[in-house]
């Protein structure tokens, strides 16, 4: 896949996984993206004004604020309701995929997911900064 055309997109990952945040920033620093981690909702939900990310990847199960919450608080606020949610999970369930949906998320990617999974998801859900 040509990576050139994710150069300069903002890219939120939110994981508690220390692991999942650096391999996630790896694969898309590569890939030419700006990467923006935070540790669970509430530490996404303070950068994500400052930093307007293009697409969010949120893990689903954190402490304190899970994903289905962080997802559905995004989709509530008239902001950010617009950015594209994919929901990160150790589980390939068809419950939470469902979940997931229901609170606005875009698509799913189950962990540990590929380098080309995760650009995949990147290429096509992102809103491309504009030139």
């Amino acid at each position: 896949m040509d990576s050139n055309g994710l150069n300069g997109v903002k890219v939120m990952v939110i994981d508690d996984s220390n692991t999942i945040r650096r391999s996630a920033e790896i694969f898309l620093l590569q890939a030419g993206c700006n990467v923006i981690l935070a540790e669970d909702g509430f530490d996404a939900l303070a950068k994500i004004v400052d930093h307007q990310p293009d697409i969010i990847f949120i893990d689903i199960m954190m402490p304190r604020l899970d994903g289905y919450q962080t997802c559905a608080l995004l989709r509530k606020n008239p902001k950010f309701n617009d950015r594209p949610v994919v929901m990160l999970s150790s589980k390939d369930g068809l419950f939470d995929r469902a979940r997931g949906r229901m609170v606005g998320s875009n698509w799913y990617l189950t962990k540990p997911f590929t380098k080309d999974e995760l650009l995949k998801a990147v290429a096509t859900y992102a809103r491309r900064p504009e030139k």
